[in-house]
């Protein structure tokens, strides 16, 4: 899952999204990474690694409805998200591209 969105403090922001690693492991997230852009300290972007798309389609009901629906829950919060279920199609490292006969 690629979330990606406004904030109007980032530590607020943050410590919420801390709160809620609880509700992801529970839901599934085997991994997490939040980037903020290097020109725009007001905004975030959050990959979340599930093992399954219905894994990840329940948390994202679980964010708009109980998280994102509530500025409790979603302190620092700035607008409304945006959201795509995305599915890895390559990944690679430098040093780790195989070579021209196509080994890796």
């Amino acid at each position: 899952m690629h979330i990606e969105h406004a904030v109007a403090d980032f530590d607020q922001w943050k410590a919420a999204f801390d709160r809620f690693g609880p509700a992801r492991d529970r839901s599934g997230v085997l991994a997490h990474r939040v980037y903020r852009p290097l020109d725009d300290a007001r905004y975030v972007l959050i990959d979340l690694d599930f093992a399954a798309p219905a894994q990840a389609q329940s948390f994202l009901d679980f964010l708009r409805e109980r998280v994102w629906a509530s500025p409790e829950n979603s302190p620092g919060l700035a607008g409304a998200p945006t959201t795509r279920l995305v599915d890895l199609a390559e990944s690679a490292s430098a040093g780790n591209r195989g070579d021209r006969n196509g080994s890796a």
